[in-house]
Order: C-alpha cells, then sequence, then structure tokens
C-alpha cells in the first residue's frame, strides 16, 4: 500500500476515534444539562409562590391562522389559590404545563363561544388535568347553552383513549370516574348574568356581538378588589364597554383591518379565492385594535391588553404597525399579548406586575 494511502487512511481513523470522542463527551453534557432542566422543571409550580390576589396568565393569545408563536386562545386565571381556564385553543394545555402552572389544579374551563379554535385543545386540558391530579371527578366547562353538546363530542371522542390510560396506568393514577369532563350550562337571560360566585370570586358572564356567532360572551373575574375582564370573540360592543367599567385589566380580541387587507389583496393575486373570502369576512365580527381602544377608554379600565391577534405578527418590530392609532384613544398601557405572559394583581393593591414564564 502507498505510504500516501496508509496516511489518508490514518488521518482518517484518527478524526474517527475524536469524533466519537467528540460524541461521547457531547453526550455527557447533554445528560448532564436534562437532568439540571428535570431538577428545576419537574414539578414547578409558579402558582405557590404568588402573593394572594388576581392573576392572568396568557397560555394563547393566537387565532386560527398559523402562527409558530403563539397557541390557540387560552388565558388562565388565579384567584387566590384557584385556577381557572378560559377558552381551550389548540396548544394551550401545552403552554399552561410549560409556563409551570400545574394543569392538575385546573379546577373549571370558561368557554366564550363554540368556534373551533377556543376549543380545539379541550381534549389535552382534560387529559393533563385528570392524570395531573388523579382526578376523581370530571373536569367542569362552564358555558352557555349548548356546551353540553360540546362537552358530550370531547368525551364520546376521548372515552377509547380513557380507557387505555386506566388499563395502562392503574386506576389509583387514572381513576375511571375523573376522566372527560362535565358540561355546566348557563342561560343568558339578561345582558349579564353572574354564574360563578364562590369564596370571594366573582365570574360574570356578559353578550357581546360575534354574529353570526351565537351564544357569545365574555367575563368579567373580581377578587378581593381586584378585577380582569376577558372579552372572548366580538366585534365593538357597548354591552363589554359596561361589563368592563372600572376594571383593573382589559384583555380584548384585536385584528388589524388594514394588515388583514395586504393579506387578501395577495391571495387574490394568487387566485386563492376562497381563503380571500374568509380573510374579508371576519373583518365583521372582530374588533380592531383602535376599537379595543375606545372601549377600555370608555370604560375607564386601567390597562389593556391585546389578544387573539389577527393576523400573525411575527416580533414585537411588528406591533405599531398592528396597533395602529390604539395610543391616541386610550392613555392607559397597551400591552400585545403574548404566550407565557403573567399578569399580578395583588390584592389591595392597585400595581399590574408583568413577567414572562415562558
Amino acid at each position: 500500500m502507498k505510504k500516501s494511502v496508509k496516511w489518508v487512511i490514518g488521518i482518517a481513523a484518527v478524526a474517527g476515534i475524536a469524533l466519537l470522542g467528540v460524541r461521547q463527551y457531547q453526550a455527557e453534557i447533554g445528560t448532564a444539562m436534562f437532568q439540571r432542566a428535570v431538577d428545576s422543571r419537574v414539578g414547578r409550580d409558579v402558582t405557590a409562590s404568588l402573593p394572594d390576589g388576581l392573576h392572568v396568565a396568557l397560555c394563547g393569545t393566537g387565532s386560527p391562522l398559523p402562527n409558530a408563536d403563539r397557541a390557540g386562545a387560552c388565558t388562565v386565571v388565579v384567584a387566590g389559590k384557584r385556577i381557572f381556564v378560559v377558552d381551550a385553543g389548540e396548544g394551550g394545555a401545552r403552554n399552561i404545563s410549560m409556563m409551570g402552572i400545574p394543569n392538575g389544579k385546573i379546577e373549571g374551563i370558561f368557554l366564550t363561544h363554540f368556534h373551533s379554535d377556543h376549543m380545539d385543545g379541550l381534549g389535552p386540558m382534560m387529559l393533563l388535568r385528570w392524570t395531573g391530579n388523579a382526578a376523581t371527578a370530571p373536569l367542569p366547562i362552564h358555558g352557555p347553552t349548548g356546551v353540553e353538546a360540546i362537552v358530550a363530542g370531547f368525551n364520546t371522542a376521548y372515552a377509547q383513549d380513557n380507557g387505555y390510560r386506566t388499563a395502562h396506568h392503574g386506576a389509583d393514577i387514572a381513576p375511571p370516574s375523573g376522566a372527560g369532563a362535565v358540561a355546566v350550562p348557563f342561560a343568558m337571560t339578561d345582558e349579564s348574568v353572574v354564574v360563578f360566585d364562590e369564596g370571594g370570586l366573582k365570574i360574570t358572564a356578559f353578550t357581546v356581538d360575534h354574529e353570526p356567532v351565537s351564544p357569545a360572551v365574555g367575563y368579567r373575574f373580581d377578587y378581593k378588589g381586584r378585577s380582569v375582564v376577558i372579552s372572548g370573540d366580538t366585534a365593538k360592543s357597548a354591552s363589554l364597554e359596561r361589563a368592563a367599567k372600572g376594571a383593573d385589566l382589559l384583555l380584548h380580541e384585536a385584528l388589524q383591518p388594514k394588515l388583514v387587507g395586504k393579506m387578501t389583496d395577495g391571495l387574490e393575486r394568487k387566485g386563492i379565492k376562497n381563503t380571500a373570502k374568509i380573510t374579508r369576512d371576519i373583518l365583521d365580527y372582530h374588533a380592531s385594535p383602535e376599537e379595543a381602544a375606545e372601549s377600555a377608554a370608555k370604560a375607564g379600565v386601567r390597562q389593556l391588553v391585546m389578544t387573539h391577534i389577527v393576523p400573525p405578527v411575527p416580533t414585537p418590530f411588528f406591533y405599531p404597525a398592528f396597533l395602529g392609532s390604539a395610543a391616541d384613544r386610550f392613555k392607559g398601557e397597551i400591552v400585545v399579548g403574548e404566550d407565557g405572559m403573567l399578569f399580578t394583581m395583588p390584592a389591595g393593591s392597585k400595581a399590574i406586575e408583568r413577567q414572562q414564564l415562558m
């Protein structure tokens, strides 16, 4: 064998040994880093250290339009030590876990309406709550009349999976009695109706304008002098402005017509007329950021958070374009909501603190 060939083979052998060494070293480092992440994240419960008061975590600020950084509509409300969720969009349960909020401690879900993007994450929400705490009773899902059919459908879809979970892990871990959900319907006999009043927490449902979707409601949470209003999906609604009077925090959906119009034009140019029709239609039953700001000003709320962001905005660089002239219409703080944000409103205070949990 020629010396040059032997030299090449030798170099290749040394390189192979070196590569194996690098891979082994990388595996050891990766395992150690994974262990560190397990130690810091598994069993994490950020709610345990929260002060008494009202807290709002954004588990989903997106819409049906694809957005890698935003899950579907989902908001966690923590009142004292009690945890509730408003809407269960796709990816919401995942984000709740990633934020360090224990799914197993969720006491109930409140649906604003029955558009798919506000409930297509119910399956994982039901599963993680059940198995996360060995729940012995189904997850209560509150909503306006019609929620019974929604819950029945999800229970049917997940019945077989529920059986597998119990068979695999045992009844102590996945008690059959705790699987699935139970509907807790309420009738909107007036513009606003108290639907929960217990332990100092009052939850009021109020009608909103999301025609042709009906029923459609928003919710106001009041606890120890602090308050948050969650709009659900709505066009600019006087009923929301009345329900939000004097609230600390208003979470209002927002669609920027100018940016959506550019999407529609692009779809038309590409000949995608069906989707273009949809992007035109959605303009009439959503509120713009400017309209949300007007409602916040009229209601006299202290802070406005935009959620259910349409269209998707990939980075904060686009936020001024999304907000338009909203800041001219509401002089309080305006926040473009992002998945993982936590707003804290301690009892006996006027403070609204904000942090990022993921």
